[in-house]
């Protein structure tokens, strides 16, 4: 790191880590970013993942990536495998091998039996209700469990029988001896092991009790010598039992914790209880939805790793907890795609266009940027035939004020093609346009016409060579801006009945044949568009990313 990027902290916890290593506090700066694998990882955990890693990469330091896995109740397998992606995906590389709390339960267990010895911890007999109610509030002080006093010897002895799985789950729990009047909740005796008799997806049935997060957490930080621990504010009130295990532990390292503001978003839920419920009730498809916040949500809708980075990195590092509006990350990804996505013409709700006087099975082509503002991108070719399609809302019989599209008798531009003017309407029996029949002026290729003037310029396709495809029209999953706000009413109410709109007509430019998923355009006068895993040989598949500007404030007005 040069000297001037020492002097340019971007947050305060940059500025800490800077005044540690000019103080000599540390020498090498080491950050962990440690899920909980129970679920996929959403845009609030980008956040965390850009700080984390960015913090490293930042001062010549190292990440490590860690499952916080204490709880095999709730983790999987799949869990830990889409989170790996996830982070990579982000661009990110962690330190060494992949890490794991359960790599780390032996040492545990023997720190658990060190404060037993210590007298700092004792086995409790204590059911969870009788538990929380010795426990108090935060008016009212707790009173010591009737098992506190135990000796050492039988402590020790009750805790090797909970290791042996002699117990059931819930007859006891080893809890760390601390103060049951203390102000701090977090201090008043807190669990360290619970018994459960289940698989772990790492270490099998080798154990049948698992140590507690806030056990498990700073001393994994300390095995790996972490230098800074940077949780989300949530943790703040932990801290003082964090530090009180470090303290009385020999671990080989001093961790620190730093609390940030964690990234609340409008429009959108970040529980992962919640986005799992609205997995398990089939309301979206599965964690991927494009219309979930997880970060596999968004990469199948269309965003970029860059985007991603961007947006975390606008939002800046504070410890003001606030909500940043969705449309700034909407902004993000428009910002990158506008820059970096081809384009092309994709008609996604088709009128049939006949050319009455361009001859059947004519075709000529014209050549159009690929980028209009990147002529590195290079030229694509779209053909022009008899039969072609365009977008069923650019005609209108009776126009609006200002109408630059299609109607009887007025002329417009097919982008990069010629003039065209409606002559005549067909509609079916019930009344439905079904038809235009237009002539073509040969003389306006490349050239404005003469005599009169085009309305305006509209996208197309050929009807004769061109690729079927799926639009998926992707919106905001909620209509409300908190919609787990009001506890009065289930946050499933307000799901936005419009967040996806399929179109199974659509029709893009012979050129986006065998495109590859996950590839990204922009779709003239449409939006950004990102080509979806269920595309097949025999239909393209397009997800929305987000529209060519935000229209969303303004519908909520």
């Amino acid at each position: 790191m040069s000297n001037n990027e020492t002097t340019k902290a971007s947050n305060f916890i940059h500025q800490m880590i800077e005044d540690d290593l000019a103080n000599g506090v540390h020498s090498k700066i080491v950050t962990r970013f440690p899920p909980e694998p129970n679920g996929y990882l959403h845009i609030g955990h980008a956040k965390s993942i850009c700080l984390n890693f960015g913090t490293a990469e930042k001062f010549n330091g190292v990440c490590n990536l860690r499952f916080d896995d204490t709880n095999p109740e709730k983790e999987e397998q799949e869990y830990v495998d889409a989170i790996k992606s996830d982070v990579s995906w982000l661009g990110f590389k962690w330190d060494g091998d992949i890490r794991y709390t359960s790599d780390y339960f032996q040492q545990l267990f023997d720190w658990a039996v060190h404060l037993i010895k210590a007298g700092k911890a004792y086995v409790c007999d204590l059911t969870p209700e009788e538990a929380r109610e010795y426990r108090g509030n935060f008016t009212t002080p707790g009173k010591d469990s009737p098992y506190r006093d135990r000796t050492v010897e039988e402590n020790l002895e009750l805790f090797e029988k909970m290791r042996a799985g002699e117990f059931a789950e819930g007859a006891c729990a080893l809890r760390a001896k601390i103060d049951m009047q203390s102000p701090s909740m977090i201090l008043r005796d807190p669990m360290l092991y619970r018994i459960l008799h289940k698989s772990h997806h790492q270490t099998g049935d080798k154990w049948c009790i698992y140590p507690i997060y806030d056990f498990a957490h700073g001393q994994s930080d300390a095995i790996e010598g972490i230098t800074h621990s940077l949780c989300t504010l949530e943790f703040e009130e932990h801290r003082p039992l964090y530090d009180w295990f470090i303290e009385n532990l020999p671990v080989p390292a001093q961790p620190k914790q730093t609390e940030f503001a964690r990234l609340n978003i409008n429009y959108t839920v970040t529980s992962k209880r919640k986005l799992k419920q609205l997995v398990d009730e089939s309301i979206v498809a599965d964690w991927n939805d494009p219309r979930m916040p997880t970060i596999s949500g968004l990469r199948r809708r269309g965003y970029t790793p860059i985007s991603i980075r961007n947006f975390c990195d606008s939002i800046g590092v504070t410890r003001s907890n606030s909500t940043v509006d969705m449309g700034m990350l909407e902004a993000a990804i428009r910002e990158d795609l506008d820059k970096n996505a081809p384009r092309a013409m994709v008609v996604t709700q088709p009128l049939k266009v006949t050319i009455t006087n361009y001859d059947e099975g004519e075709e000529e082509w014209f050549e159009l940027p690929v980028h209009p503002k990147d002529e590195s991108m290079g030229m694509r070719k779209v053909p022009f035939t008899r039969n072609l399609l365009v977008e069923q809302e650019d005609f209108a019989e009776v126009p609006p004020r200002k109408w630059k599209r299609l109607t009887q008798g007025v002329a417009v531009r097919l982008r990069g093609s010629y003039v065209i003017t409606c002559e005549e309407v067909i509609k079916d029996a019930d009344g439905n346009v079904v038809e235009l029949k237009c002539t073509y002026d040969p003389a306006t290729k490349g050239e404005n016409p003469v005599g009169y003037k085009a309305k305006g310029v509209i996208h197309w396709v050929s009807a004769d060579n061109s690729v079927p495809c799926e639009v998926r029209m992707y919106d905001r999953l909620f209509t409300e801006e908190n919609p787990d706000g009001d506890k009065e009413r289930d946050f499933k109410e307000f799901i936005n009945p419009e967040s996806l709109v399929t179109l199974n007509d659509a029709r893009a430019e012979i050129g986006m044949k065998g495109t590859d998923v996950e590839s990204r355009f922009q779709f003239e006068r449409t939006g950004y568009f990102c080509v979806d895993p269920d595309t097949s040989d025999d239909k393209l598949v397009f997800n929305r990313t987000v529209g060519l500007r935000d229209s969303w404030a303004k519908m909520q007005k």
